[in-house]
């Protein structure tokens, strides 16, 4: 099993809304029951919530499912998992100070360095404090990285079929 986890600041907006995306491309490839994905949060405000409503409207009315309730990142976590996503530089900083080994840290990326056409140190901008558009904006920040992770998941997977 390879195991992605997203993860942002309180795991009620950005973080989930990844997680949603990300598992619909994953069953969409044919990887369902090979590709374990879920998220957290860097912090604990929000442990045991469940999703901002706004990511909630956007997610459903983009046909994507979710059934999430937020909760807290934790070091211990880093060795069952093949990579954790960070969804902006400040989260990628948080989980590398948090790594308990060099190959932990190692194990952290940037979501939206698997996008080609963003930015070298692109984030995917916290859209709690605005409107709704900036949750649409945040989908459609995460669906343009999507294809790019799976594509490396799916390298991970069978690495004598795809080249990196």
């Amino acid at each position: 099993m390879y195991r992605v986890c997203f993860v942002c600041t309180g795991n009620i907006c950005r973080s989930p809304m990844a997680e949603a995306v990300f598992r619909a491309r994953v069953a969409e490839a044919g990887l369902h029951g090979r590709v374990e994905v879920d998220s957290a949060g860097t912090d604990g405000w929000h442990e045991g919530d469940r999703a901002d409503p706004r990511t909630v409207t956007v997610l459903e009315a983009a046909g994507y499912e979710q059934a999430h309730r937020a909760r807290q990142f934790r070091p211990s976590w880093f060795a069952a998992l093949d990579v954790v996503i960070a969804l902006d530089e400040g989260h990628l900083r948080t989980l590398r100070a948090l790594a308990p080994t060099p190959e932990d840290a190692a194990k952290v990326r940037l979501l939206r360095t698997y996008d080609p056409a963003a930015p070298a140190g692109a984030d995917v901008p916290d859209p709690y404090y605005g409107s709704l558009d900036g949750f649409e904006e945040c989908l459609r920040l995460v669906e343009a990285a999507c294809p790019g992770l799976l594509e490396a998941v799916q390298g991970a997977l069978n690495p004598k079929e795809h080249v990196a």
